[in-house]
């Protein structure tokens, strides 16, 4: 599924008249004196030789010869690049830090908390691509080392009829489109992120198990609600837990941040006990999604909020002139309530 995430605005052209304006020179004025015949109009409509005006200055004609600068061409060329790269940056644990420092009002100070991550390659989506960009991140946890490229997932969801142009608003239709592309497992989870689905959903992320999330997105990226105009999808590979004490048997304390742990990789780690619905700003969601390289920190009650008021079609996309396939029952049945755990199929095992 993906959501519809608009492509950035042309930059405002100058009109002819005013470019006109900035680059026109005119000549110095002559020097009080009588008429010079020579530069009047003759009478039959000839005109004598005029020197030519003095040379645009420098800095005028660098601009007038450097090259038109096309909106979208870099984000073409990130995407090449994005493809091409064989390992996930920048670093989960390394991002998570950088935003406990930058952001760590936010954290609860009575919590000791542990850090659960896996690393996802970035990838910028290019037009209403979001869902299927989330899908091309989570492939790497799927099956690695092989890595299948986003031009693929777009082929067979539009062969598949999933979609038109990128977008995905169907959970359901994710799921099958990573079945056959990904030879995965993936189990469609209905009814919202929380109550029973909420022990399910961190159990997964726990495990390094790549989670798909439909939701609306606001400025900063973050979850909103916004009825599902700002439909959205991001892939969740972690989660921040704030517990009351840390099991015992292996975790290790980061050495920049004391009172963030870390399971200690290669050993059988005892999960700690996960903290109770209800309890706010104590489990906290790592994503990604296809307008940042960087991840994010979103605290779950607010994830889940977002999901669950997905209901309604975007007015400025019904009116944009563009064919979007939306199931039967609109919004509302395609991606409200609803997102994907996806795991490694039988045979990677």
């Amino acid at each position: 599924m993906t959501s519809p995430c608009s492509p950035p605005l042309d930059p405002p052209v100058s009109s002819p008249r005013t470019s006109a304006l900035q680059t026109s020179i005119l000549p110095p004025p002559l020097p009080p004196s009588p008429p010079n015949l020579a530069f009047l109009p003759h009478p039959c409509g000839l005109q004598t030789h005029i020197p030519p005006p003095p040379p645009l200055p420098p800095l005028r004609a660098a601009m007038r010869t450097a090259p038109p600068h096309v909106y979208g061409l870099e984000k073409s060329q990130l995407l090449k690049e994005a493809l091409e790269k064989a390992g996930p940056d920048p670093k989960g644990r390394e991002d998570v830090k950088r935003l406990l420092r930058l952001h760590k009002n936010r954290f609860r100070s009575d919590l000791q908390w542990i850090l659960f991550c896996a690393d996802l390659p970035s990838l910028i989506q290019e037009g209403p691509q979001c869902g299927l960009v989330a899908l091309w991140m989570a492939s790497s946890l799927l099956s690695p080392p092989r890595s299948i490229p986003l031009e693929r997932l777009v082929q067979v969801a539009t062969e598949r009829g999933y979609t038109a142009q990128g977008e995905m608003f169907s959970v359901a239709d994710m799921g099958k489109l990573a079945q056959e592309t990904l030879g995965c497992q993936a189990e469609l989870l209905c009814g919202g992120l929380g109550g029973p689905n909420r022990a399910l959903v961190l159990q997964h992320l726990v495990t390094g198990h790549p989670l798909l999330i439909p939701y609306d997105e606001d400025f900063n990226h973050e979850p909103c609600q916004r009825k599902g105009h700002k439909a959205h999808w991001a892939v969740s590979a972690g989660v921040l837990l704030g517990v009351r004490g840390v099991p015992s048997l292996g975790y290790t304390e980061d050495p920049e941040l004391p009172g963030l742990f870390h399971p200690e990789p290669g050993t059988s780690c005892q999960l700690p006990s996960l903290p109770e619905e209800g309890s706010p700003g104590a489990v906290f969601l790592l994503a990604k999604q296809g307008k940042s390289w960087h991840y994010q920190l979103w605290d779950y009650d607010q994830v889940r909020e977002s999901n669950l008021q997905l209901t309604d079609f975007s007015p400025s996309r019904a009116n944009d002139g563009r064919v979007y396939v939306v199931p039967a029952g609109g919004v509302q049945a395609g991606l409200c309530g609803q997102a994907l755990l996806l795991r490694p199929g039988e045979s990677s095992h």
